[in-house]
Formats: C-alpha cells, structure tokens, sequence
C-alpha cells in the first residue's frame, strides 16, 4: 500500500475550478461526451447493448469557428456498449474506410448496421456501412468491437448491384436476422425529382446469402414509402414486420395532415413478411428540432433489452452545449413505447433512460466505462487497439478539474477499505475520488508518480467507507497521465 499525507493531496485540489458538464450529473443522454457519433445502430449481444455511430469529426477555419458538417472526412465508426444503459465503455473508434481502414476502396463510412451469427460453431459479427451514397461494404470480426477485417475487398452492393444503380442514395443500411435464421439487408433513400417527393421509390431490401456477406437474389423496390427521405430501420415485434425511415422535407402542411406525420420524422410500415408489402403504421419519433431546438437529418434505430424496447437516434444538443453549431451529431436513447404489440411512441429527452442495473465496484472497470465526463479524452491501448482502431481505450487528455464518473454503483451492505487504480504516467498529480459529485464526499486522494509510461497498479485506503448505491466521480489534477482501470476491495 502507497503512503502519503492526506493533507497534501488535499491541497492540490483546494480552490480547483471544476471542468464544466456538456450534460447535467442526473441527465442521460447523450450517451457519449467524449466524442461526436452520429445514426446510432445497436446490436444486443451477451446482456450488453452495442452502440455503433458515424464517427462525426469537426472541422475548424483559422479562427476557430466549426465549419459546417459534409460528411465527406467520415471515414470511421464509433463503438461503445452498457449493460445497464446508463454507463457506457468506450470501445473506440473503428477505422473503416480510405486507405487507413479495412474498406481501402471506399472513401467514407455512413450509417453503420450490425449484426451476429452462429456460423461453424462460432458467433461472427457483421458490421455493414455506406460508402458515401454510392454502396454498402460488409466488415467482419470475431468480436462485437473487433478487429475488423474487409472479407471481399469490394462493395457488398454497389451502382453495378441489379435494381440498384437508380437509388438516389445508395445508403443507409438495416440488417435483420429472422427467427429462422434468415437474414435481410434493407438500404436506400433520396428524392430522384421534385415530382416524386412523395413517392421516392428508392428503398431496397435483399435476403443475405449464409455467410452474411453476400447477397441471395437481388434487391427489390419496397413499395409506397411514403416521402422517403433516408434511414432504413427493421424489427420484428410478434409475427410482424416493421420498416421504419426517416420522411423527407418537401412535405407540404396539407400533405402533412393528410397523410398524419411531419417531415423528417421517424415513420413505421408493417408487413407479414421481411421483404413486404409494407403497409403505412405509424410514426414513432419527431424530429430532434421538436425536443431540442435544433434540427437535421434523423437516424434511429429500435431495440430491445431486458424486455423493455427503446429507440435510439441523434440530435445536436451536444455541441448547442459546446458553444459552436456545424451540424455534428451525438447518439441519445429513449423508451419506445409499444402499444398491442406494436411500435407506437417516443419523445425525445436529455434525461434519458432508467438504468436497468447497477454497476458493480468490485469489479475491474475500465476507466473508459463512463456515464458523464469532462475535459478528458480517450485512446487506444495496446498494438491491436492502435492499428485498428477499436478495442482496449484508456482515459487520457487529463487536466486540472477534468473527470469522469459512473452512474448507479452499488456497494451493498459490504465494508469496502480500498481503491485500486491502475494507470501509467509521464508526469504526476493527483485522483480525488468523491461520492454523487467532484465536490461530494471524499472516498480517497490517489497520488500519481512517473511511472516511465509502465502500469503501475496502486492501492490506497478509503477515508470512508460507502455503502448502498452512489454515483463515484474521480477529479483529476496534473497532467500526462493515464488511467486504465479500477476497483473497490472489500
């Protein structure tokens, strides 16, 4: 055990100015503060939730001021997964596309769609994106965060695919895995003309072939989608089939009424079938103006976990909060409610959602599993990490008054007496563990040394000892550190 003078560690952090929250200590959404990451998709695997984004990058003039978002610098995807869907573990950033990623063929990474089969006695996961509005590539990998690998070295669908070279937008995909073990990939959007606002005709759907990077036939139109502007979505819920998307904005206020739903909303037809005919259903989520003031493009994606079903989808509240608008997206989740078995509602919130469990502090947890922070950054750790992109993250860009924390941690009726941290620095400072807020009631100070940049796994008694459920908040002080993981012991 490390030894140092309380009083010390005390006065490092006396007067320290707070690094302020993009979000409120009791707010939820958005999920991830550390980065942009825009038309979330989630894959359920193994009682995690997995949250793959569009890896939004702003972009900066000499002065400062953010340029607005084209879209046409994405070339990664941003991964991050709960159990509880409150505190999120940051999983990194795959690099999917251009000469750095697995795709080198392609130039950008759009709109990323997951999935996972059984295939010769083990799970692969599937991760299909758009290349810009021209195509859709498939990466696999052995693991829901990778690495990830390009199998066919070339465009799953692409202008040359049957059916396909008339879609306005070549993009967006949606995968679903049937009960029976089929597969079908759902990609499409844009308005070809003025004319056709009201029924683009763009939308495809295609059965996958077995190894779920292939196609079995080829795409044909879905039929009657009405104002169809982007952003495919399927769900089974019962026996039924839901294609969902997002409506154009050419909607007239007379087109709105009659047909009962807005422009660039989130729109839901029904099916007996996978591949059709869908029917109209129901709009489900209004565009993120009507929450938040700011408006854009909306991307979503439903899912269910722990028999609840929510929706998770982007809007702009993160950089409003930043203090520079250039349409840079953040990914949000809330409940989806189902009515006779269908997708009915949602309205969208900064709150968020309720934790469906409590996070456990005597586990190892990974510094980057958080559920608020500020002034830090994230990055990979370790060879695979770095040359791909995702994987292991430490916690690093720490400054005075930056932090993190966790939501929800539950200490039991058990009699903790230690902290474990484990990081690697090239400078020193200071950790203040704090119970609710950075300025709640003190657990521990944590002093860092210069640790050559090797881990070094510290241990320090706790000044109190908690119990029941708290949020814990870890402050930092200094600079050039690392933080890799950490756990009460009881």
């Amino acid at each position: 055990m490390q030894v140092f003078e309380t009083q010390t560690m005390e006065e490092m952090f006396e007067g320290l100015k707070i690094s302020p929250a993009y979000k409120k200590y009791s707010e939820h959404n958005p999920v991830m503060i550390q980065r942009y990451g825009a038309d979330p998709y989630a894959l359920v695997y193994e009682g995690r939730v997995y949250l793959y984004m569009t890896g939004d990058d702003p972009v900066f003039d000499e002065k400062g001021d953010a340029k607005e978002n084209t879209y046409s610098n994405i070339n990664t995807i941003n991964v991050v997964s709960s159990e509880d869907l409150v505190n999120w573990t940051d999983h990194g950033t795959i690099y999917a596309a251009s000469v750095t990623g697995a795709a080198k063929w392609g130039a950008n990474s759009w709109a990323p769609a997951a999935a996972y089969k059984n295939i010769d006695g083990k799970d692969k996961f599937f991760l299909y994106f758009a290349n810009n509005g021209n195509g859709i590539a498939v990466l696999t990998a052995d693991s829901p965060v990778g690495p990830f690998t390009d199998p066919i070295n070339g465009p799953l669908i692409s202008r040359e695919t049957p059916n396909c070279a008339e879609v306005t937008w070549l993009f967006d995909p949606a995968v679903l895995m049937d009960d029976d073990g089929n597969a079908y990939l759902y990609v499409g959007g844009g308005v070809p003309s003025p004319e056709k606002a009201s029924n683009p005709g763009t939308a495809r759907v295609v059965k996958l072939g077995e190894d779920m990077i292939s196609l079995d036939g080829d795409p044909l139109p879905i039929e009657n989608v009405a104002y169809l502007f982007e952003d495919s979505g399927i769900n089974k819920i019962g026996d039924k089939y839901y294609y969902s998307y997002c409506s154009n904005f050419s909607m007239t206020p007379e087109a709105e009424k009659e047909r009962g739903f807005e422009q660039g909303e989130i729109i839901t037809l029904v099916s007996d079938s996978p591949m059709g005919p869908f029917e109209h259903f129901s709009p489900v989520l209004k565009n993120p103006e009507v929450f938040f003031g700011l408006g854009g493009n909306n991307h979503h994606c439903m899912f269910e976990f722990k028999d609840q079903w929510y929706i998770t989808y982007h809007s702009r509240i993160l950089e409003k909060e930043k203090g520079y608008l250039g349409g840079y997206r953040s990914t949000n989740i809330d409940v989806l409610e189902i009515k006779d078995n269908a997708p009915a509602v949602s309205k969208g919130t900064k709150t968020g959602v309720k934790q469906v469990s409590y996070l456990n502090p005597y586990d190892e947890v990974s510094a980057v599993t958080m559920s608020n922070s500020s002034g830090i950054d994230t990055v990979q750790y370790g060879e695979e990490a770095i040359k791909c992109g995702s994987g292991d993250m430490v916690v690093t860009g720490i400054s005075d008054g930056s932090w993190i924390s966790v939501t929800g941690a539950d200490f039991g009726n058990s009699d903790p007496f230690e902290i474990s941290l484990k990081y690697k620095s090239r400078g020193t400072g200071a950790v203040r563990v704090s119970l609710d807020s950075p300025e709640g009631d003190v657990l521990a100070y944590i002093p860092i040394e210069d640790t050559d940049n090797e881990i070094e796994d510290t241990f320090v008694a706790l000044e109190k000892r908690p119990g029941g459920v708290h949020d814990i908040f870890f402050t930092f002080v200094g600079k050039d550190y690392d933080l890799i993981t950490w756990r009460f012991i009881k």
